[in-house]
């Protein structure tokens, strides 16, 4: 079996975090996706507009040294300075990776193409998937993670993209979501598969995992915030009020923030200007390495999430596979993850600050209490890469058909469902 992926977000030489939760799955389905959780032929063909200055109007990066062959692609983004020309010039450049790409992977592959595209993040990559399929027989499978789905951002979506969305989801072998509620969402706005499936993101279970025997105890009055700093969606600011309001009652409180984005300096200033930076009371951490935020995770007492929207949510996964609870919004995927309730963590409303205020109280005072085996049995079974890997494959071999089917691994059939 050949899996070419077609990835929208994906690792780069401009933020090797960018759409590394993709690369997770990529990963997973190459080391576990084969028969009996064994290997399988996986490429990714990526493509984005460059950061800074290129040489011509496409770069290229071929990694042929790891597990999954891969050939990332960088287009000029304003090949001519002038807007709107630049607008077309530039779906036309990335058009061009991707055929520099195609040719690459069946060179690679002796002149063979893939059994099967996988196309991660709608729209542009799920369009060349379908004319594949169209073009070549080659059946193709989704795998949606935006939030732009979610009801609380779908208002957002013209006209066009709707239409585009429904034909290339109605088209697919399966639509594979990382939560029920992204799937439900995709089918509100008419986009309904042949097949749908829900498996998990991937958590290194290896690397996030509890503190080693003899490790201090986690800070009792220590908070961590981990996301990207696109406020609009992830409130930080909310939670900085919020803990500006409990440092009173809490004087040896501390926040310590990872992530960044477009909105760190103006997060910066407000910190600054609630009184939380001059006392040491919240630290930026900056971009962190994924062993720093696992050491961040195993040191604090929670993690706090005040989303107002979110597909999945791994940073929640990882803190519960570290063992430790999780204080965060009934949104989107959440709740899915928070079965059954007050077992793995508190959630509450969207930007209910009071109730936020009030959960973290309980989980400093300790009068909420959670179970850091379970915690850490839940995460493992639920999102470990043999477990996500195992359920991909089951899943490529349904869409392949009869000639490739084999007994799926545990916990896929339930996760598998076809819609009549």
């Amino acid at each position: 079996m050949r899996i070419l992926h077609l990835p929208k977000w994906y690792p780069h030489r401009y933020d090797d975090q960018d759409g590394d939760f993709v690369a997770r799955h990529v990963a997973a389905v190459a080391a576990h996706g084969g028969p009996g959780g064994g290997p399988v032929a996986s490429a990714v063909v990526f493509a984005a507009v460059a950061r800074g200055p290129l040489p011509g109007l496409i770069a290229e990066e071929a990694d042929l040294g790891g597990p999954v062959p891969t050939w990332r692609y960088y287009y000029r983004a304003r090949p001519t300075g002038w807007g709107p020309l630049d607008k077309l010039l530039k779906l036309g450049l990335w058009l061009a990776c991707q055929r520099r790409g195609w040719r690459a992977v069946r060179r690679h592959w002796g002149g063979a193409g893939p059994d099967l595209v996988h196309a991660h993040v709608l729209l542009r990559t799920g369009l060349l998937a379908c004319w594949l399929r169209l073009t070549r027989g080659i059946p193709y499978l989704l795998t949606e993670h935006w939030t732009l789905y979610l009801p609380a951002r779908a208002a957002g979506i013209g006209w066009w993209r709707r239409q585009l969305t429904r034909l290339v989801v109605r088209r697919a072998g399966a639509l594979h979501t990382v939560s029920g509620a992204l799937a439900e969402a995709l089918a509100a706005l008419g986009a309904r598969p042949a097949r749908a499936a829900v498996i998990a993101n991937v958590v290194d279970t290896d690397l996030f995992r509890p503190a080693a025997p003899g490790a201090p105890a986690p800070a009792g009055g220590t908070l961590l915030h981990v996301a990207a700093f696109h406020d609009a969606v992830k409130n930080l600011s909310g939670v900085l009020r919020v803990v500006a309001a409990l440092r009173p009652a809490w004087p040896g409180l501390r926040l310590r923030i990872a992530g960044y984005g477009p909105d760190e300096a103006r997060l910066r200033r407000y910190a600054a200007g609630l009184g939380l930076l001059a006392d040491g009371t919240v630290a930026f951490l900056g971009k962190l390495p994924h062993a720093a935020v696992a050491a961040e995770m195993q040191r604090a007492a929670a993690l706090v999430s005040f989303s107002r929207a979110e597909t999945f949510g791994v940073v929640l996964l990882e803190m519960r596979a570290c063992g430790r609870p999780v204080v965060a919004t009934r949104t989107g995927g959440v709740p899915e993850l928070f079965q059954p309730e007050n077992a793995f963590g508190l959630l509450v409303a969207p930007d209910d600050e009071a109730a936020l205020e009030a959960a973290l109280v309980a989980v400093l005072a300790g009068t909420a209490r959670f179970d850091p085996a379970q915690l850490r049995a839940d995460a493992d079974q639920r999102c470990a890469p043999v477990a996500v890997g195992e359920a991909f494959g089951a899943l490529y071999r349904q869409v392949l058909g009869p000639a490739w089917r084999t007994a799926p691994g545990p916990g896929v059939a339930a996760s598998v469902a076809k819609n009549g």
